[in-house]
Parts: C-alpha cells; sequence; structure tokens
C-alpha cells in the first residue's frame, strides 16, 4: 500500500545528490575543520604558557641566584662560593615541583567526554 500524498512533492534525482553531496560537504567540515580550529587554538595558547613559564622561571633563578650572593655577602666567597648555586637550585626544583603538582589530567582532558 503505497498512498501518495498530495502534499509530497517529487524530489528530482540531481536534487537528491546535490543534497547528499552538501550534507557530505557539511559533515565533513564539522567533523574535521572545526576540531583543527579548536586544536590549534589550544595549541597555540599552550605554547605561548609555556614560552612565559620558561621565561619567567629563568628571571626568577637569575633573582634568586643575585639574592643569595647580595645577602650572603662574604661570608660565601671564595672557595664557598657554590653554595649560592646550590640554594638557587633548591628554590628553583621546589617552584618547579609546585607548579608540577598543580598539574592534574582532569582539567586537561575537561573539555572531552569519557
Amino acid at each position: 500500500m503505497t498512498e501518495t500524498s498530495p502534499f509530497r512533492r517529487r524530489i528530482s534525482t540531481s536534487d537528491q545528490v546535490s543534497d547528499i553531496v552538501d550534507s557530505v560537504k557539511q559533515y565533513a567540515r564539522q567533523e574535521t575543520i572545526e576540531p583543527m580550529k579548536g586544536a590549534a587554538r589550544w595549541v597555540a595558547v599552550g605554547t605561548i604558557a609555556a614560552l612565559s613559564l620558561g621565561i619567567s622561571i629563568v628571571f626568577l633563578t637569575l633573582a634568586v641566584l643575585r639574592l643569595s650572593q647580595d645577602l650572603g655577602g662574604n661570608t660565601l666567597d671564595g672557595s664557598w662560593s657554590f653554595v649560592h648555586y646550590f640554594i638557587t637550585l633548591a628554590v628553583v626544583s621546589v617552584l618547579v615541583a609546585l607548579s608540577f603538582s598543580r598539574i592534574s589530567q582532569r582539567t586537561l582532558a575537561k573539555g572531552t567526554a569519557s
């Protein structure tokens, strides 16, 4: 039993093919180009953040070293001058460990479905 409704219009084969091609194009754009734009944006922001963090760690390291040398005065000069570098290494190591402890997998995968 096939009844044709007077409100249905017949779509030609070329219109059907055109609709399918348009649908495939939209689907491909939605599933490839849009996620790539989002990933590129995420990588760009991450790169800028990593560079900023790296530069700030270098400046912080120099600041801690100079502070240690200024506060140490003449006490740690000569054969004890290496102590300033160990103090700097210890302070920067603690700060790097603190930074890494704040990074979690949950916050990195916040936008994805599990």
